[in-house]
C-alpha cells in the first residue's frame, strides 16, 4: 500500500486555538481578497455597533494608519479586564478563543451582530500584529499579540496599566498579514460606505473616519438623525419619485421592525435588508415577511377601489415593487445567518413580526394618505401592463426560431453534456473565435464567437434587449433562460456550462465588450455571478523570447510584469506584443488561454449589491454629469495601455 493511501490515526490533524482560523481563512472572513480584507474592519466596528445598540457607545473613530494598519476606537464600556475563570484577564479570552464573548446570553447585549463570538479572534489571528488597549476606571490596559499569539506579558493573568484616561471604551490596531491575504491595502470607499450605512441604521451613533495613508488624506463624519428614511431618500437622490418617503416601525414577539420605503418613477426595485445592523446581501426571512404582507395589502386596496375587477388576476409581488426603493431594518434578540459573514437571514420568526408590523402599520398609512396609496396602485397597474406585453415579446423571442442546441450557426459547442464539467468561451471576433475553436477541447469548451460591442442593456428597453441577436443566442446557449424584473423565468438549475468565460482582447476595446456583457448578466442573469459562474479570461500582452537558445520564452500579462523581466533578465531577447487574440495562433491561445492547467481566469464576484447596482446604473446609464464626475474622481486610478 502507497503512503498516500494509508489513512489510520496519524491521518488526523487537530488545528488547536487560532491555528484553524489561519489555516482556512476564508470560512470565517469569506475570502482572502480585498473583501476579506475589509471584513476584518467590519468585525471590529460591529462590536462597537454593539455597544451603542446597548446605549453605551455614541461614538466610533476608524482610521487607515500610514503603516497600512487599522485603528478602531469607541466610547463604549470596554472590554472586561478583569479575571476571567479559564485563569487569565477577561479581553485575553475574547481575542484568543473562539466563540467567546458577551453575545451568547442577553445579559450584556440585548442584540448583537457579531452572535457568533469569533469576530475579534479571526482578525487577531490574521493579523501580523494587534494591540489592544482598554480604558477603564481612570487607566489605561494595553494587550499585544503577533499572528494571534499574546506577546504582552501579564501580571498574574491580568493586563498591566500604561497610562490613564478619563472615561471608557476600547482602541484595536491591528496589521493585516501579508502572507494570508492577496493584498493588504484596504479599500476606503467600500469601507465609507459601510459606516455611513452603519449611521442611518443607528440614527444616534456618529462615526468618523480618516485614512492617513500617503496620497490618501481624507476625513469625514457620518451621523444620520434620519435614519433609515435618510438612507432611503439618499438612495433616491438621483431619481424622479413618485411619493414621498414612507416610515413605520413597530415591534412584535421580541423583534424590533423598522422599514422606510419610496417610489421612483423608474422600474427597478431595490430593497435593502438588515438584521442587527448587519447587511443581509442575500435577503432572508425578514424581507420575504415584508414583500409578501406588502403585496396582500396593495392587492386588497386595488379590489376595493376597483382597480382590479373581479375577473382580474392579482399583480404579482414584482408588479407591486417595481419602482420601489426600501430599507427593512429588524432588531432580533437571537439571530441565525447563513455563513459567518452573515448574507442571508434564517429566522422564521422574523417572517412573522415583520409581515404583522408591515401589515398594521401600512394599513394605519395608508387608510390616512389616499392619494400616496392611489400612486402606489398605479405603479402597480402600470408594471402589470408593462410585464404582459413584455412577457409576449419574450415567448415570440425565445419560440421563433426554435433553438436547437447543437445546431446554433455561431455556437461550435462542446460534445458532453455533463455541464458541471462544460465551460462556454464567449469570444470577441470572428478571427479569435476561429482560433479559439481549432485550440480548444472539444469535449468539454464551447465557443460562441461575438461581433464586437453588445447592446448596452442598461439603456435599453426590454424589447430591444430581445431584439439583439448577440443576446438571443447566449439566452439560448446557457439554456437557463433569463429574467427581466417581472417575474422569475430564470433557472439556474438549466444552465448548461459550469463556467461562462468572457474571452476579449486585453485592451480598451476589449474592456468595453466584458463591461456590457457583465452589465447583462447582472441585470437579466444575476444568479450566474452570485453562483460564480462567471470568469474573464487573462490573456497575456507579451511574449519575450531570449536570444539564448537554452532559456525558454515567457509569458507577461501586463506591463508591470514586462518592467520587472527588463529589471532581472540579462541578455538580450525578442519582445512580441499580442495586441488582440486573434494574433494568436491555436497553440499559443491554448497554452495561455483555454487550458485549465496553465490559463488565468478572474471570477466575476459582487461584495456589496447596494454598491453593485449603484455603480452600474452610474457608468452604464444615462444620466452624464455624475458619470463625468466620477471618470473625473477616478482617472488617476486607470492604467492605459499606450
Amino acid at each position: 500500500m502507497s503512503k498516500q493511501q494509508d489513512y489510520d490515526a496519524s491521518s488526523i490533524k487537530v488545528l488547536e486555538g487560532l491555528e484553524a482560523v489561519r489555516t482556512r481563512p476564508g470560512m470565517y472572513i469569506g475570502s482572502t481578497s480585498t473583501r476579506g480584507l475589509n471584513h476584518l474592519i467590519y468585525e471590529i466596528v460591529d462590536n462597537s455597533v454593539d455597544e451603542h445598540l446597548a446605549g453605551f457607545c455614541s461614538t466610533i473613530r476608524v482610521t487607515l494608519e500610514n503603516d497600512g494598519s487599522c485603528t478602531v476606537e469607541d466610547d463604549g464600556r470596554g472590554i472586561p479586564i478583569d479575571m476571567h475563570e479559564k485563569g487569565v484577564s477577561a479581553e485575553r479570552v475574547v481575542f484568543t478563543t473562539l466563540h467567546a464573548g458577551g453575545k451568547f446570553d442577553n445579559k450584556a447585549y440585548a442584540t448583537s451582530g457579531g452572535l457568533h463570538g469569533v469576530g475579534s479572534s479571526v482578525v487577531n489571528a490574521l493579523s501580523s500584529r494587534m494591540t489592544v488597549q482598554v480604558k477603564k476606571g481612570g487607566s489605561v490596559y494595553e494587550d499585544r499579540y503577533e499572528k494571534g499569539v499574546p506577546v504582552q506579558k501579564l501580571t498574574n493573568g491580568l493586563l498591566p496599566v500604561v497610562g490613564k484616561a478619563k472615561g471608557s471604551g476600547t482602541k484595536i490596531n491591528f496589521l493585516p498579514d501579508d502572507t494570508i491575504f492577496e493584498k493588504t491595502w484596504f479599500k476606503s470607499d467600500d469601507i465609507k460606505s459601510r459606516l455611513h450605512e452603519t449611521c442611518y441604521l443607528n440614527p444616534k451613533l456618529t462615526i468618523e473616519f480618516e485614512d492617513r495613508r500617503e496620497g490618501c488624506q481624507e476625513k469625514a463624519v457620518f451621523n444620520e438623525p434620519e435614519g433609515i428614511a435618510g438612507f432611503v431618500r439618499e438612495l433616491n437622490k438621483s431619481d424622479e419619485t413618485v411619493t414621498d418617503v414612507i416610515f413605520f416601525k413597530g415591534k412584535y414577539e421580541g423583534i424590533e421592525v423598522e422599514a422606510a420605503f419610496q417610489y421612483i418613477r423608474d422600474f427597478k426595485e431595490t430593497i435593502l435588508g438588515f438584521c442587527n445592523n448587519i447587511y443581509n446581501s442575500e435577503g432572508g426571512t425578514h424581507l420575504t415577511g415584508f414583500k409578501g404582507a406588502f403585496t396582500n395589502i396593495i392587492n386588497t386596496y386595488a379590489r376595493e377601489l376597483g382597480s382590479l375587477k373581479d375577473k382580474d388576476s392579482n399583480y404579482t409581488g414584482a408588479d407591486v415593487r417595481n419602482g420601489m426603493t426600501a430599507v427593512i431594518s429588524i432588531k432580533h434578540p437571537d439571530p441565525r445567518f447563513e455563513g459567518q459573514t452573515k448574507t442571508k437571514l434564517d429566522n422564521q420568526d422574523a417572517t412573522k413580526a415583520v409581515a404583522q408590523v408591515t401589515q398594521d402599520e401600512c394599513v394605519r398609512y395608508f387608510d390616512r394618505n389616499l392619494e400616496t396609496l392611489k400612486s402606489v396602485i398605479e405603479c402597480a397597474e402600470r408594471a402589470a401592463k408593462i410585464r404582459k406585453s413584455e412577457q409576449k415579446a419574450k415567448t415570440n423571442m425565445l419560440s421563433k426560431p426554435k433553438f436547437s442546441f447543437d445546431s446554433n450557426g455561431k455556437l461550435a459547442n462542446c460534445e458532453s453534456r455533463d455541464a458541471s464539467r462544460c465551460e462556454i468561451f464567449i469570444v470577441e471576433g470572428d478571427s479569435a473565435g476561429g482560433s479559439a475553436k481549432m485550440a480548444r477541447d472539444r469535449m468539454y469548451q464551447a465557443i460562441l464567437p461575438i461581433r464586437g460591442k453588445i447592446l448596452n442593456v442598461e439603456k435599453a428597453s426590454i424589447d430591444k434587449v430581445l431584439a439583439n441577436a448577440e443576446i438571443k443566442t447566449m439566452i439560448n446557449a446557457f439554456g437557463c433562460g433569463f429574467s427581466e424584473g417581472y417575474g422569475q423565468d430564470f433557472d439556474i438549475e438549466k444552465l448548461r456550462y459550469n463556467k461562462i468565460i468572457i474571452m476579449a482582447d486585453a485592451d480598451v476595446d476589449g474592456a468595453h465588450i466584458s463591461t456590457l456583457l457583465l452589465t447583462l448578466f447582472y441585470r437579466f442573469m444575476p444568479d450566474l455571478i452570485y453562483e460564480g459562474h462567471v470568469y474573464v479570461a487573462m490573456p497575456p500582452l507579451y511574449k519575450v523570447v531570449p536570444a539564448k537558445k537554452d532559456e525558454q520564452g515567457e509569458y507577461l500579462y501586463d506591463d508591470y510584469a514586462l518592467a520587472k523581466y527588463r529589471k532581472t533578465h540579462k541578455g538580450s531577447f525578442t519582445l512580441q506584443r499580442y495586441k488582440g487574440l486573434g494574433e494568436m495562433d491555436p497553440d499559443q491561445l491554448w497554452e495561455t488561454t483555454l487550458d485549465p492547467a496553465t490559463r488565468r481566469l478572474k471570477l466575476v464576484q459582487i461584495e456589496d449589491g447596494r454598491m453593485a447596482s449603484e455603480m452600474t446604473g452610474l457608468l452604464m446609464g444615462t444620466d452624464v454629469p455624475p458619470r463625468r464626475e466620477f471618470i473625473h474622481a477616478h482617472a488617476t486610478d486607470a492604467q492605459l495601455d499606450i
